[in-house]
């Protein structure tokens, strides 16, 4: 539930890129602060990482596909890709430590490239 909370997706705000590193150890800091998380300025960091890296996403998707180029990735159109805060912490958890040090939009990318290419 708290992971949840933390990764909740809110109106993209302009965040500063994390990576990878950074992002997992706020975000098992805020777990470990149980519902009190909710109150950390670390908390309202995550959601804005988050939000940012959605609101490029699909803005990208859309100007490749409005330009008649091939996307990044192709999630399906209808609805949204469903990818719950419990699935993006284990898929960030699966890259090595010494890989890390990439953005988290770099993860996220990849991820969506990964599980959505393009045929």
């Amino acid at each position: 539930m708290v992971a949840a909370a933390v990764l909740g997706l809110l109106t993209p705000t302009g965040a500063q890129a994390m990576s990878v590193a950074q992002f997992l150890a706020k975000v098992k800091a805020l777990q470990a602060q149980g519902p009190l998380a909710a109150l950390s300025p670390d908390a309202e960091l995550v959601r804005r990482e988050v939000a940012s890296i959605r609101a490029a996403y699909t803005a990208e998707l859309r100007a490749a596909r409005a330009a008649g180029k091939t996307p990044h990735s192709c999630p399906p159109e209808t609805g949204k890709p469903k990818l719950t805060p419990k699935q993006m912490l284990a898929e960030l958890e699966k890259i090595p430590p010494a890989k890390r040090g990439m953005s988290m939009k770099a993860a996220v990318y990849a991820y969506m490239k990964r599980t959505y290419p393009c045929r």
